[in-house]
């Protein structure tokens, strides 16, 4: 039965999130994290950092990820194949037709929409994960992880990678 709610649990949320991979996370974090159980929210956040350090499609490596820990090898495979499945399917069947309407002002508008939907989603996750790191490791580690990731990045440009892969040592040091 876990292969079944795996395998639900990705498809759904890759037909239901437009967008790639960043609108479809905060989708797999409600399955994952408050209908399903199988993570803690933090668990969720770690896994999601290490996957964002590591290229490729974000919501593949989550799914094989998540997968992997709830149904072995099989439980992989069928994660990652349901999230590309909605994908696959619509390729293969509605091409032609968005081909088709590609000008059409209905397209261009339902795009437009979207877009500030995805923004909320993803502005809604950003804000749970700051509120529960804050009631997790204080201020001052959110401080110090948030202002010395900025530097990293923007002043000595540091790969984001890295810069996660650091934090995620200075956070292993200091639990």
């Amino acid at each position: 039965m876990i292969y079944l709610h795996v395998f639900w649990v990705f498809f759904i949320t890759n037909i239901l999130g437009y967008g790639g991979g960043p609108a479809t996370i905060p989708l797999i974090q409600k399955e994952v994290v408050e209908h399903y159980k199988w993570m803690t929210s933090q668990e969720f956040n770690e896994a999601l950092a290490m996957g964002n350090a590591l290229p490729g499609p974000i919501a593949t490596k989550m799914a094989g990820y998540i997968g992997f820990q709830e149904g072995g090898y099989l439980g992989s495979f069928l994660a990652v194949f349901a999230s590309v499945a909605p994908s696959l399917i619509l390729m293969l069947t509605l091409m032609g037709l968005l081909y088709k309407f590609r000008a059409s002002p209905q397209v261009k508008r339902m795009t437009l929409y979207v877009k500030p939907t995805i923004a909320v989603l993803l502005g809604v996750m950003a804000f749970q994960s700051f509120y529960e790191s804050y009631f997790q490791i204080g201020i001052g580690h959110i401080l110090f992880l948030g202002i010395g990731s900025y530097l990293l990045i923007q002043k000595v440009k540091v790969h984001p990678g890295l810069v996660v892969f650091a934090s995620l040592i200075y956070g292993a040091i200091n639990l």
